[in-house]
């Protein structure tokens, strides 16, 4: 069984961890990868910024420089969290993806043939759903693997 764990630092990720390493523990389960996804600083910016903006150079190089220390810090997440798998001898794959996350996780779900998909049921995002967090709710919608969305 691969179970594909996403995380994003939130507290129901952290939720979302500890039942994956329960389920992993329990059932003895090796292949287990965390995912993460980030949105592009940069196409945001552009976006934001609207017709006839003209950036310079410095413009480039600073959000460059942005999306970089994003990345790194990414990366330091993904880290803490493997460091928890690992201290029950899980050793995770680490992914991260830039783009949108509902549509990430689930082609990589979906490519990796992932059995199981677990996450918190919300994440950083900005506006709250009633139910689900949008991103939890599209993944269910989107992927052929199951989803445990844990609260």
């Amino acid at each position: 069984m691969k179970l594909l764990v996403c995380v994003d630092g939130s507290k129901q990720s952290m939720k979302a961890m500890n039942k994956a390493i329960e389920i992993a523990s329990g059932c003895g389960i090796k292949e287990v990868s965390l995912i993460h996804v980030y949105e592009n600083v940069e196409k945001n910016y552009w976006i934001a910024t609207g017709e006839g903006y003209h950036p310079s150079k410095e413009d480039f190089e600073r959000l460059k420089g942005l999306h970089q220390k994003m990345v790194d810090k990414c990366k330091k997440m993904l880290e803490q969290y493997a460091t928890k798998f690992e201290e029950k001898g899980i050793h995770p794959d680490m992914i991260l993806e830039e783009g949108h996350p509902s549509h990430t996780i689930s082609r990589i779900a979906d490519k990796g043939n992932y059995d199981m998909v677990i996450m918190g049921n919300r994440g950083i995002g900005g506006l709250k759903k009633i139910f689900l967090g949008s991103v939890s709710n599209a993944v269910i919608q989107e992927t052929t693997a199951s989803v445990l969305v844990v609260k």
